[in-house]
């Protein structure tokens, strides 16, 4: 059924979207790459072919441009897209709206007005559990009300999410999924292609795994004050590989689906809350000696606790996380190793 349908990867060289470049080969699509390298290097498409034998078609060109996605549609017959190309850095997005929603949301219309236009109708749309803000209730489920966005990057999610259920619901032949992960961490076992922040990481486990590596001299945990157990945040901390696995599992869905509309949301979680401590201690465990840490002030916008109730991805696309938090930091560290030998 899937056999060489070509599924288009925007942002394909960036950490979720090279890991389910992968995941897309291996259940038999054929995925095609547009990449500005604006958050990405090239790298990784080097570590794709390591992993794959083969060269993974890939564009480096801007989302926002309808002429490069018109020719790419018709060049290398389309039949799917997994959107991942945004800007993410939640403080710069605080700094530069107008840079975010021109990138973020421009991108996203183009992109569906080239769908409408070619008659591809199937879309799977990079999301985020923080459209739920301080959720009322956990864990968390698709029926939890949006919250107001504390960052501009957030309300680029929301927003989007907005776009494509009005898209559908104004009678638009296409049929899409928006995911909503939680905090994807670890890298590919292979140590070929994992998480790679330019500059100083804005995620926990790169900023721990650089620390224990000399690359920073020290990890700061945000805050012991919360009401939470051992008074750090908690968050669903779920392996990359689970959540490409999670993309492909929307997408069979989508092309195995009747009918010309359809809109839907589905947390990506592995159900489990872990603490900011619990996972910087289950890294000393691996590591088998202390990590340089200290307390610090808590990070303004920084929610106290969101994991997920992932029952629904499960019973309606089968799909449920199948790495462990353990195995997660192993792969992480396994790649920042392997970086630090080159």
């Amino acid at each position: 059924m899937t056999q060489n349908k070509t599924i288009l990867v925007t942002g394909g060289a960036g950490f979720i979207g090279s890991h389910t470049v992968v995941a897309l080969a291996e259940a038999g699509f054929r995925p095609v790459i547009i990449d500005d390298f604006s958050n990405s290097e090239q790298r990784v498409l080097a570590g794709l072919h390591q992993i794959l034998g083969y060269e993974v078609p890939c564009y480096p060109k801007n989302c926002n441009d309808a002429a490069t996605l018109r020719t790419i549609f018709q060049k290398e017959n389309i039949q799917g897209v997994i959107h991942f190309a945004a800007f993410k850095a939640v403080g710069e997005s605080m700094t530069e709206p107008l840079r975010y929603y021109h990138n973020n949301l421009g991108s996203l219309i183009t992109l569906l007005e080239i769908q409408l236009e070619m008659g591809v109708p199937d879309l799977i749309f990079s999301s985020s559990c923080t459209v739920y803000g301080e959720p009322d209730t956990l864990p968390v489920d698709e029926l939890a009300p949006v919250k107001p966005a504390i960052s501009v990057y957030g309300n680029t999610k929301q927003i989007g999410e907005e776009i494509l259920r009005d898209t559908v619901a104004a009678g638009k032949p296409l049929k899409i999924i928006s995911l909503r992960y939680f905090n994807p961490i670890g890298a590919h076992p292979t140590g070929c292609i994992g998480e790679l922040p330019l500059g100083v990481p804005g995620n926990l486990v790169p900023y721990i795994t650089q620390t224990a590596a000399g690359l920073r001299e020290q990890l700061t945990v945000f805050g012991d004050d919360y009401p939470t157990p051992d008074g750090t945040c908690i968050r669903d901390y779920i392996h990359v590989m689970d959540l490409a696995e999670a993309h492909v599992a929307a997408l069979q869905a989508l092309q195995n689906r009747a009918g010309q509309q359809h809109y839907d949301v589905f947390n990506v979680g592995t159900g489990q809350g872990v603490s900011v401590l619990d996972l910087v201690r289950s890294f000393e465990a691996i590591l088998g000696q202390p990590l340089n840490y200290r307390i610090g002030p808590r990070r303004p916008g920084d929610v106290t606790a969101v994991y997920a109730d992932a029952t629904k991805i499960k019973q309606e696309l089968g799909w449920t996380a199948r790495r462990g938090l353990r195995e997660a930091l192993e792969d992480a560290w396994r790649w920042e190793q392997q970086l630090a030998s080159k």
